[in-house]
């Protein structure tokens, strides 16, 4: 071979290896742009789905008479909440109603219709998920202030917080905030039921007890509330047992808290669903029913809801009801379609 040929033969050699070498890394920089791509889209993906929160509210929470007596007979004190647990951790806030004190100290004041709870059923509480409680309702001081004062100590203990109740009116007046994400959630509770004596005073315990006197307070209340909260959820338990229209009383009232700036407003004690609907800027579900309760005596009573609230953009997104029903050892179930 003639020195020109092997000249040329290194020449064309090189030229394919540039040109193998510029395809490889042309290649290899495409998969990294592509890889980029996906990487970000997948980002955006999970910062989508971070940035929402799913808030569950329930209605009356009764964890003593026959409850007390089916999670005794089973010994286990997540009885009333083991059809339905796995459900309810789904939510990165549970609220509810509790109908009641957690107590094993004071003697009963009130009627036979009194309730007061084993200690014992924090364990249950604890293992359904509950953040949230409210304590605003016309069974709290059925064993006297010490039970009250018991019962929240003893949720505290157990990093369950509870609102429309306190060792003082400051306390018992005063939203409860959780912040979730960069979003801050404000709870409010309140009651127009049971003796006016079991308000909260300045120096002594006792619950957010109202009347219409009260209510333009109220709306000043919320307005302050709504100003350090993004999302601000009022409870009221209030209304007329078994009674599936709301009364003036709670109409008028939840109303007010919308038009003062609450976004939600979560009604209790009527034993049954009542409506829910829009209202100006916010939503009112008037009574979410029963969660866990005895009532065996009506397809109503055995029934209830689960309210899943969206939150995306510190905004309330949209609201779900979701139909429970309870079994006959009184455990609440979802209903799926």
């Amino acid at each position: 071979m003639s020195r020109f040929s092997i000249f040329v033969f290194i020449i064309l050699l090189i030229l394919a290896g540039l040109l193998i070498y510029s395809s490889f890394f042309l290649s290899w920089e495409i998969k990294i742009e592509s890889l980029k791509h996906q990487t970000a889209s997948l980002t955006q993906i999970n910062e989508s789905k971070d940035s929402e929160i799913t808030i569950f509210a329930v209605g009356d929470i009764m964890l003593n008479r026959g409850v007390e007596w089916y999670t005794e007979r089973n010994n286990d004190w997540r009885w009333p909440f083991l059809k339905i647990a796995e459900d309810l951790r789904k939510a990165d806030i549970l609220f509810g109603n509790l109908e009641g004190p957690i107590s094993d100290k004071g003697e009963r004041v009130g009627s036979i219709y009194s309730f007061r709870a084993d200690p014992k059923v924090l364990e249950g509480l604890t293992y359904a998920g509950f953040d949230i409680l409210s304590l605003a309702n016309n069974h709290m001081l059925d064993y006297q202030r010490v039970a009250l004062e018991d019962a929240m100590m003893r949720l505290q203990d157990n990093e369950i917080d509870y609102v429309g109740a306190g060792f003082n009116k400051r306390e018992a007046f005063s939203v409860k905030v959780r912040e979730i994400r960069n979003t801050k959630i404000g709870f409010l509770a309140y009651t127009n039921l049971g003796p006016e004596v079991w308000r909260a005073g300045d120096d002594y315990s006792g619950i957010a007890w109202l009347n219409w006197d009260d209510i333009e307070k109220i709306r000043e209340d919320i307005k302050k509330a709504k100003k350090e909260v993004d999302v601000l959820i009022v409870s009221l338990h209030s209304g007329e047992e078994y009674s599936k229209s709301p009364t003036h009383f709670q109409i008028s009232f939840n109303k007010a808290c919308i038009e003062a700036g609450a976004d939600l407003v979560v009604g209790h004690h009527s034993h049954v669903i009542q409506k829910i609907e829009r209202y100006n800027n916010g939503w009112i579900a008037y009574s979410l029913g029963n969660f866990v309760f005895d009532q065996g005596f009506s397809e109503e009573t055995m029934r209830g809801l689960l309210l899943k609230i969206l939150i995306k953009d510190k905004k309330i997104k949209e609201i779900t009801p979701i139909n429970i029903k309870l079994n006959n050892s009184f455990q609440p179930e979802i209903i799926y379609p």
